[in-house]
């Protein structure tokens, strides 16, 4: 929750005041809105610094303070918090074992998540990279349907990297 300035943490000469129902009062000195709102038992409470005269509440701070940090919950609750996921693969695998990598970034793509495809080269494979690349290639084909490419391949050292996100 951020920083509120309230009661006599309030420093403008003169505030844009609104009452506990939400009525518009009016611009009156701090002191006199500080008076209004000590004698509705309540707190005055700076809602817009920023305006120019800045905007005041009378309200019920503590309960003004909870509702905030309830509304902030709810709202982290409904964020989908996206993560990255990695695959490894190499140039020379086996069909079977492309099929279930590659079911694996489906399934990942479904659920909204990116993924890193890391396709590792090792001794001699590094002057047939044309191998690694075709299956990419081929790899990029059959993702298609489920999702997108977010960064085209590209050789880190030993290693063709690409990344995937979901359509």
């Amino acid at each position: 929750m951020k920083y509120v300035r309230i009661n006599d943490r309030i420093f403008s000469s003169s505030v844009r005041l609104i009452g506990p129902e939400g009525e518009q009062l009016g611009i009156f000195p701090r002191d006199l809105a500080l008076r209004k709102a000590v004698e509705a038992e309540l707190d005055l409470v700076e809602i817009a610094p920023q305006a120019k005269p800045s905007v005041c509440r009378i309200m019920d701070y503590s309960k003004f303070k909870y509702e905030q940090i309830k509304r902030e919950k709810e709202a982290k609750k409904h964020q989908k918090q996206s993560q990255l996921k990695e695959i490894r693969l190499r140039p020379r695998i086996g069909d079977h074992d492309y099929e279930v990598k590659l079911k694996h970034i489906k399934e990942f793509l479904e659920k909204r998540h990116k993924v890193r495809i890391r396709m590792m080269f090792k001794g001699r494979e590094m002057a047939h990279k044309e191998i690694g690349r075709r299956l990419i290639d081929k790899l990029m084909q059959d993702v298609d349907k489920f999702g997108k490419i977010d960064k085209d391949p590209q050789m880190l050292g030993r290693t063709l990297v690409l990344i995937l996100g979901p359509k």
